[in-house]
């Protein structure tokens, strides 16, 4: 569709630049898993999220606009809400969803990176032969120590 996957390694950048560098990911074709390692901040983390659905969703509109996609911007459209509508908001791209998990233990986090990292070799989606061969994921870097795609910090190192 917009092949945006861009956008979401901006985000990642900005947030590290913010001192919330990214510990792993997985960008799927429908939705984003992520974990950030959150300090100190003057936002919290239900804000630093907000704008970064926000930040993602004028991106893919413009994309959209540019490709033309009346379509899909009619759908977006049609989801905004009419108190978001009131709100000035015209197009919706993402559900109204977060699922935070607080990782407070080694052994809870590498469940959710290896929870992460298998997400495109389930059955549901079979993106890849492995999950280090598929492009938009922290698996590689975790198998390597190799990313070119963002910078990363392993939470090991954390």
């Amino acid at each position: 569709m917009t092949k945006s996957y861009d956008l979401v390694y901006k985000w990642f950048a900005y947030l590290k630049t913010k001192g919330h560098p990214v510990t792993a990911y997985v960008i799927m074709p429908n939705h984003i898993h992520v974990i950030i390692c959150f300090r100190e901040s003057e936002k919290s983390i239900n804000k630093i999220i907000s704008d970064g659905k926000r930040f993602l969703s004028y991106g893919i509109v413009e994309r959209l606009k540019g490709l033309e996609r009346t379509d899909l911007l009619q759908i977006c459209r049609e989801a905004v809400t009419v108190r978001e509508k009131e709100c000035g908001t015209k197009y919706k791209v993402f559900k109204r969803s977060f699922d935070m998990k607080e990782c407070f233990t080694e052994p809870f986090l590498r469940q959710k990176v290896e929870y992460i990292h298998n997400n495109p070799i389930s059955k549901k989606w079979s993106l890849a032969a492995d999950a280090e061969s598929y492009l938009h994921s922290s698996a590689r870097f975790y198998a390597t120590d190799l990313h070119e795609l963002c910078e990363l910090v392993n939470y090991g190192d954390l």
